[in-house]
């Protein structure tokens, strides 16, 4: 907490942008501070990979999960963005990661 506010961390594949603004907007007006992705790869910041040579690219990746999961750190829980049920590989990884810090989790869908 962050004097009376509680500090959530957004999770879940960067396809589901809109889901991801949306629920931004509802848990911070619910009185929430919200710590969202720095980018949408999957949905509209394709420029960003456009010009990488592999290397370059696999090194990024590394350092965005990386610092999502010190976003995670800085967080008192995450919701977890999983339109239709849907976990990927990166967000699995953020759970555990989560729960190994005894963050509580929390998802969009059951």
């Amino acid at each position: 907490m962050v004097r009376n506010y509680k500090v959530i961390t957004l999770c879940g594949s960067t396809r589901f942008k809109d889901e991801f603004l949306r629920v931004q907007k509802e848990l911070t007006l619910q009185g929430n501070i919200v710590i969202s992705v720095g980018l949408f790869g999957h949905s509209g910041d394709a420029e960003v990979w456009e010009n990488m040579d592999e290397g370059t690219l696999t090194k990024t990746k590394e350092m965005l999960d990386d610092m999502h999961k010190r976003k995670i750190d800085m967080a008192d829980e995450i919701f977890v963005i999983n339109v239709g049920g849907y976990i990927g590989d990166s967000t699995k990884s953020e759970i555990e990661y989560a729960k190994s810090t005894n963050k509580k989790v929390n998802f969009l869908e059951p």
